[in-house]
């Protein structure tokens, strides 16, 4: 994919070994869970499509040295990616009007005031989250997001289950304490 043709973009890519059809079959093989794991962090299929495609841009740029397992690197890539794409995007609103109409019209069960108090709870989540710092957002994230055990997250980001359990502890606190403020007080 790069243009110049130099010594050493050739030996890094050999080293990794990734190439072109290589990169083709990662793709082929992780694009469905780096999207979903995407579109749980920004809760927007457009959102998720950037995601998606940032992450494999860089992995065609940047190829990743001594990775033992490209679905675990894929997935914080997708959740670090989307978070990185929330905070760009803080100040503004999470969901058009449009999708908010859709969401309405296809919950016939809900009464639109509830429909619309679940969104807003849901963007407050997800805007809340992003603002945690890097490491905690991505383990809450895999954790409450993606319904991984504390093991199964303190293996994709290389901690002790010990050290999840405390950074989760630590985030539940936090939020609940924003929470506390977002409703003035009420539950």
């Amino acid at each position: 994919m790069s243009e110049g043709n130099g010594g050493d973009n050739v030996s890094a890519a050999a080293q990794i070994e990734i190439t072109e059809p290589a990169l083709d079959d990662v793709f082929r093989d992780y694009h469905k869970m780096v999207f979903r794991a995407a579109h749980r962090v920004t809760g927007n299929a457009a959102d998720a499509e950037d995601v998606l495609q940032t992450v494999f841009l860089r992995l065609s740029r940047n190829r990743p040295e001594g990775v033992s397992s490209m679905a675990s690197y894929l997935y914080r890539a997708a959740v670090n990616c989307a978070f990185d794409l929330m905070r760009a995007r803080q100040a503004g609103p999470m969901l058009s009007l449009e999708e908010a109409q859709a969401e309405l019209s296809e919950d016939p069960g809900h009464s639109p005031e509830e429909v619309r108090q679940g969104q807003e709870l849901a963007e407050w989540l997800r805007s809340t989250v992003a603002r945690l710092s890097p490491r905690t957002a991505e383990i809450f994230a895999l954790r409450y997001f993606e319904g991984l055990d504390n093991a199964e997250v303190a293996r994709l980001v290389g901690s002790s289950e010990g050290t999840i359990a405390v950074t989760l502890h630590r985030a539940r606190t936090r939020l609940i304490q924003e929470f506390t403020r977002f409703t003035g007080g009420r539950s």
